[in-house]
């Protein structure tokens, strides 16, 4: 049988920190969610294709840890709205791989849109110039961090 780990009490206690403090922030992007701009998910699927390159639906899926069917809802949205394209797989043509278009890029590193001008206007009105580097360099972190759990 396999030994059950117990993490150590710093850990539990980032952990419980960091769970509430990351899940105020989503709830507060969500309500703050413009009509027509991508969801979190979108943004993410996007983002990850953005970063990573062509991928499975089911490849994405897994990475975003979601259920297939709740990738194929986000794939769909994002297709309809020209943000990704469908395309054979060179490998296997039964398959298919997810790219983003140039207007799903363009998304992706527009820095203007008014969830990003939020964000970016609360980190300037209440942080200093060091405390947002802070943030910054904690980003690479947070990313692993979701990648592991």
């Amino acid at each position: 049988m396999a030994e059950i780990k117990t993490p150590s009490r710093e850990s539990a206690r980032v952990a419980a920190e960091l769970k509430v403090a990351v899940g105020r922030l989503v709830r507060r992007l969500r309500q703050a969610h413009a009509p027509g701009e991508l969801t979190l998910s979108e943004m993410s699927v996007l983002s990850r294709l953005d970063r990573e390159g062509p991928a499975a639906p089911g490849a994405l899926a897994d990475a975003e840890a979601v259920r297939p069917q709740a990738m194929a809802s986000t794939l769909a949205a994002l297709e309809q709205r020209g943000m990704v394209d469908r395309a054979p797989d060179a490998a296997d043509g039964r398959r298919v791989v997810m790219t983003p278009t140039e207007a799903g890029r363009a998304v992706i590193h527009d820095r203007r849109s008014a969830s990003v001008q939020r964000l970016a206007l609360a980190l300037e009105e209440g942080f200093t110039a060091a405390e947002r580097r802070e943030l910054l360099a904690v980003v690479p972190l947070l990313e692993r961090l979701a990648e592991q759990l």
